[in-house]
């Protein structure tokens, strides 16, 4: 079943969002004004939105993507997300330049993704990301795209899973901490959650829409505030189109503001220019979480463009690490 009820979604969601009143409470502003909260147990704080390094790699000019970069980390912006595969490793290239001028590496919390799931090719593209991102450390590693019936099966393999390779690195001091991401479906979230690893990070959608299909928020975020598992927000307004502003017509504001009153760390965001930048920087600035009555009504108005998925296209698509399992490509779960 595709949808949830009504009820049922509402009475899972502010039961999450009561489980994670602690973690909102403890937010704190950084010197720069910008709003942090706890990520998971790991002891970070992170800057409530967080820097998308999709995004930022789409950006035909190098010197303003790195530019942008700069003007993000001068107003507090200190969770970076990358990965190892974003524009054939353009997006790390990019971001590593931009960290290296004038010394900003240890001013943000970098993320980065691996695709790989054996033990072999998740150290190589880990090598690739240090040189790409030009520092000798990862704050946080995870796993991208799980979306495939095998994946958890490949990554915790004891002995040629990519999971040795990530507790290795970390234990090499290469990484600090690890966590995986994904945005096709629920299921496989809970089948990584399931297995014997404490993770610090998991990675998922986090809009008004996921409430009414195959919804992240109902069915994963309240396990992972209960373990004190680092939630990352992600697709905030749908896509990087931002269909939740287009076709629902609720504003980037109300969209972000709505992401931002569950109970997760900080909202990747998708910043391809200044003027988005901006936008982002004033909202994180001037955040109000949401009553429980304004988060019902925004989950009944999104309820008409959200039951099928139709603007959900990285759950209905084929998104996210394709390349390591093209083989497999029958092994998806039917959504």
């Amino acid at each position: 079943m595709k949808s949830f009820d009504r009820r049922e979604f509402l009475r899972t969601a502010l039961a999450g969002m009561a489980m994670g009143t602690s973690m909102l409470s403890c937010q704190t502003e950084s010197s720069a004004g910008l709003p942090q909260r706890p990520l998971g147990n790991t002891g970070e704080r992170v800057s409530i939105i967080g820097l998308g390094g999709w995004d930022i790699g789409n950006i035909d000019d190098d010197n303003t993507a790195i530019s942008i970069m700069h003007e993000a980390i001068d107003n507090g912006v200190n969770f970076f997300d990358n990965s190892w595969d974003y524009h054939n490793g353009h997006s790390e290239e990019v971001m590593g330049r931009a960290l290296a001028s004038g010394n900003r590496r240890d001013k943000v919390f970098l993320m980065t993704k691996v695709c790989g799931r054996d033990y072999g090719t998740a150290r190589k593209q880990l090598k690739d990301s240090l040189q790409r991102l030009q520092t000798d450390y990862i704050d946080l590693w995870q796993f991208h795209g799980i979306k495939w019936q095998d994946d958890a099966e490949l990554i915790y393999d004891p002995e040629k899973g990519a999971l040795k390779a990530a507790i290795e690195a970390r234990k090499e001091g290469r990484i600090k901490y690890i966590g995986f991401t994904g945005h096709k479906h629920p299921d496989f979230h809970n089948d990584m959650l399931k297995r014997d690893f404490e993770w610090d990070t998991v990675q998922m959608p986090i809009n008004v829409l996921d409430a009414h299909y195959d919804s992240f928020q109902a069915k994963v975020l309240p396990r992972v505030v209960e373990r004190n598992i680092g939630a990352i927000g992600m697709k905030g307004l749908a896509a990087q189109n931002g269909l939740i502003v287009r076709k629902v017509g609720i504003s980037a504001q109300r969209a972000r503001r709505y992401a931002l009153s569950l109970p997760i760390s900080t909202l990747v965001c998708g910043i391809q220019s200044r003027e988005n930048l901006q936008q982002d920087i004033n909202i994180a600035r001037n955040f109000v979480r949401l009553t429980e009555l304004e988060l019902e009504k925004m989950v009944e108005k999104a309820r008409e463009f959200a039951e099928e998925g139709e603007f959900e296209p990285y759950k209905t698509g084929n998104y996210g690490c394709d390349w390591y399992h093209k083989e497999f490509e029958s092994d998806t779960i039917e959504t």
